[in-house]
């Protein structure tokens, strides 16, 4: 439980409501350190006398106004007390109105006042007085050192002191360039708003604030530990180029963008005035009888000239491969007789000179025998 900022007491008409204050909201924004990018150094801010250069401790430091060029009123604790101490200690109720009549714009931060020791009946009280009539209260309150417009809020069961901005704080829109009902730009059609109803109708849901988180924090936080784990604490990343961004049209076609995000495909034909957007009927794949009747009595039904066209292609594609495999045949029938004949002919002379050797051998033999029948017949 965070500690009490404020104690007073809530103030209206005679009743006096003791009651404690504490922050409403924390703020979980990443807590960033500067650093000296030489050395990855921290950086550290002193609180030091500007007159001397020397450092300041908190207990020697006091509040001042300044009231001229270099001479200041010193204001201490006490002292902002004793200026009104019924405005600083009191959550003054003005009026009570609708809580439909404060714009949200107006709501600045919120706290909760608890009851103090002895209130606990006269808070409830409040409570309940406010809850029954559903009116907000409206109350000035002192918070440090600055007056609040505020309002009282019950939110369940605790009271709600909401501060309020002032009406010289809430700038203008005079400056703005805000399109209004009637102008020419911006006028809407039926069709247009019908669409944009529909789509806000569609989106609709009950409130579960438990749903919504911070998931740039946690982006960020999971960018933190890859780094850790890639050992690059100390890379700075250089920024990207940027790309060039597409002109944008200025005619938007706002039907189209309404029902591509109602899940439609947008339609590229102009919509019509007359609001009908009933997409023309599709034809059935299945034929009716009598478009069967009418159709030629020779002529198949789909299927079965997918199937005829389908056994005309296999029996033409017989003969081609029939053809095919005889030529194959026959180059192959003609390559092994040319393989034939040159071996023939290869062997041809080595067969003619193994004849003609025999035929020498044989005749020197003879020649060799003639001799000797000779001396024998002498």
């Amino acid at each position: 439980m965070p500690r009490t900022m404020w104690k007073g007491a809530i103030s209206f008409g005679l009743v006096h409501i003791p009651v404690e204050m504490v922050p409403a909201v924390s703020d979980h924004g990443l807590d960033l350190s500067m650093l000296d990018r030489r050395d990855f150094a921290p950086i550290g801010f002193k609180r030091y006398n500007k007159n001397t250069g020397k450092e300041v401790a908190w207990d020697d430091i006091v509040k001042g106004y300044e009231y001229s060029d270099g001479e200041y009123v010193v204001l201490s604790d006490e002292d902002l007390r004793r200026a009104n101490p019924e405005a600083t200690q009191t959550i003054d109720i003005l009026a009570f109105v609708n809580a439909d009549q404060v714009p949200l714009i107006y709501y600045e931060q919120p706290y909760y006042l608890s009851p103090g020791k002895g209130g606990d009946k006269v808070y409830a009280l409040l409570r309940e007085a406010l809850r029954e009539v559903g009116k907000i209260g409206i109350a000035n309150v002192v918070i440090r050192v600055k007056q609040h417009l505020a309002a009282l809020v019950c939110v369940g069961d605790t009271i709600v002191l909401n501060t309020l901005r002032y009406p010289d704080e809430i700038r203008p829109t005079d400056e703005l360039r805000i399109p209004g009902q009637d102008s020419k730009a911006s006028r809407l059609t039926e069709k247009e708003l019908q669409m944009a109803k529909a789509l806000v109708e569609g989106m609709s849901e009950k409130w579960k604030p438990q749903q919504y988180h911070d998931s740039y924090r946690e982006d960020l936080m999971a960018l933190v530990k890859k780094k850790i784990e890639a050992n690059q604490t100390k890379t700075l990343t250089a920024p990207e180029p940027e790309e060039a961004k597409p002109a944008k049209a200025d005619v938007i076609d706002l039907v189209a963008l309404l029902q591509a995000s109602l899940g439609k495909k947008p339609s590229r034909a102009a919509p019509d005035d007359d609001g009908d957007d009933d997409p023309p009927p599709r034809r059935s794949r299945k034929p009716d009888a009598d478009e069967n009747e009418e159709d030629d009595g020779d002529a198949p039904p789909p299927r079965a000239r997918k199937q005829a066209s389908a056994s005309g292609a296999h029996a033409n594609a017989v003969p081609a491969k029939r053809a095919a495999a005889k030529t194959v045949a026959s180059k192959t029938v003609a390559k092994k007789s040319v393989t034939t004949k040159g071996a023939v002919a290869k062997n041809a002379p080595a067969k003619r000179a193994a004849g003609a050797g025999t035929a020498s051998t044989s005749k020197t033999a003879a020649a060799d025998k003639a001799p000797a029948r000779r001396r024998k017949a002498a």
